[in-house]
């Protein structure tokens, strides 16, 4: 095949016109890239979205098998829990006694002085007036009857010693053996290991009912009076 100088030869790209299409090659790269970086990223929110809510649903079915994520005994609703509305609980410091309407008492007009609650046993009948304030400082009050066997009583007992805000005693006037009070708030039981004592213990132990949050279970009466 022979050459002829007279065709016309191919022309090399202006440097204007390459530096133009290398321009838009190297846009073209960058848009790719961004293109495929907010894809990925856009996969990794949804696919840890979707981790964070399995998760949460894995936790909330925990919760709902063990309520308050603390094991079966604490937490959740106390069944037969009985309230009073707070509101209608007084809370004067009167002398003398005062006839609640219900045994143990849960809240009301009180003396002044209440007993000793940091986790104290009294092996003698509280006067009400003054385990009421102690309800009304976050305390637990644990009373029992003839009826609760020597050995819940004993248990009781050691559960107490070691819970502050709370305190221990008999009580004759109750219906049933074991009775766990709270201001405004109270269960009855028949056993110490029944789940509800744990449950009303973790709930009510200065808790949300507590009409003067802060106040110390120090400070009191430390023995019956007489």
């Amino acid at each position: 095949m022979s050459f002829d100088p007279r065709s016309p030869q191919p022309q090399a790209p202006a440097p204007g016109a390459r530096s133009t299409r290398n321009r838009a090659i190297a846009i073209g790269l960058s848009a790719a890239v961004v293109a495929g970086l907010v894809a990925f990223g856009s996969f990794m929110l949804l696919d840890n979205s979707a981790a964070d809510e399995k998760s949460d649903n894995a936790s909330a079915t925990h919760d709902g098998e063990h309520p308050g994520g603390h094991g079966d005994a604490k937490g959740g609703a106390v069944e037969g829990l009985k309230s009073w509305d707070a509101a209608k609980l007084g809370r004067q410091h009167v002398a003398g006694t005062v006839d609640y309407p219900m045994k143990p008492p849960v809240g009301g007009d009180h003396n002044a002085s209440w007993m000793n609650c940091d986790g104290d046993v009294y092996e003698k009948a509280l006067p009400d007036v003054n385990a009421v304030h102690s309800l009304e400082h976050g305390a637990v009050w644990v009373t029992y009857n003839g009826s609760a066997a020597e050995t819940d009583v004993a248990a009781l007992a050691e559960r107490v010693e070691k819970t502050p805000f709370t305190l221990m005693s008999p009580y004759a006037g109750q219906e049933g053996a074991i009775t766990l009070s709270a201001w405004g708030k109270q269960v009855t039981v028949d056993s110490a290991d029944d789940r509800r004592v744990d449950q009303f213990l973790a709930q009510y132990v200065q808790g949300a009912q507590t009409p003067e949050p802060g106040a110390p279970c120090t400070g009191g009466l430390a023995t019956v009076p007489q």
